[in-house]
């Protein structure tokens, strides 16, 4: 069996990891845990620590290490490689693909290649938008303004692209349309109930770093 650690940027992340693609990888004979980023307050860090959080883990036992991270949320000063010359690059897709690129480099050479590095685009909850009418099965009118949901995803191309400023967020969206929003406890149900399959099919940065999971 092989063996995979996925550095989460917080307890979201990490519930998700293990709710949803902890089960679909054992099919494939592919362990997964999720430990949190460290030295973290339930967001990303330098790279600096990142890094050698990564290293560490790629000298477990053979293990295979991804990461689920927000890229919006990486100030200048966690210096990520490649981060000035990634300002750039116009489009969101060729941006995070050089990043990775320029983190998997980074990696000591020994070891590099077991490093599957992933960023999403916006926070874990722009995936929750892939289907939303899951949210109609989960709950009440009174508890519930579904315009919200429906004026997001009319703005966007997909769901990965959610966003515009820092209080337009996908999270902050959520909590407009249902006030009490609980991240962690109602993301995870909703990413449950709305399947994997659902969100890889709308959202095709994700589905590409699935794809590479499932092929380790």
């Amino acid at each position: 069996m092989k063996r995979l650690i996925i550095v989460c940027e917080g307890p979201t992340e990490s519930e998700f990891c293990m709710s949803i693609l902890a089960p679909i990888l054992l099919m494939k004979n592919i362990y997964v845990s999720s430990p949190l980023v460290k030295k973290s307050n339930g967001g990303i860090v330098s790279w600096h620590n990142i890094k050698r959080q990564i290293e560490m883990h790629l000298h477990e036992s053979n293990a295979y290490v991804s990461m689920l991270v927000d890229f919006y949320g990486i100030k200048d000063s966690y210096a990520f490689p490649g981060w000035e010359e990634s300002k750039n690059i116009v489009s969101k897709g060729e941006k995070l693909k050089f990043l990775c690129d320029m983190m998997k480099k980074d990696i000591s050479s020994d070891i590099s290649s077991r490093f599957i590095p992933y960023m999403q685009i916006h926070e874990f909850e722009s995936l929750l938008f892939s289907d939303i009418n899951v949210f109609k099965n989960n709950f009440d009118t009174d508890e519930l303004d579904f315009s919200i949901l429906e004026r997001t995803i009319r703005e966007f191309p997909n769901p990965e692209d959610i966003n515009t400023r820092p209080t337009l967020a996908p999270s902050k969206r959520l909590l407009e349309a249902i006030p009490g929003y609980d991240k962690v406890i109602y993301g995870n149900c909703i990413a449950v109930e709305t399947g994997l399959s659902k969100i890889m099919d709308k959202c095709p940065l994700f589905n590409q770093w699935i794809s590479h999971l499932l092929s380790i």
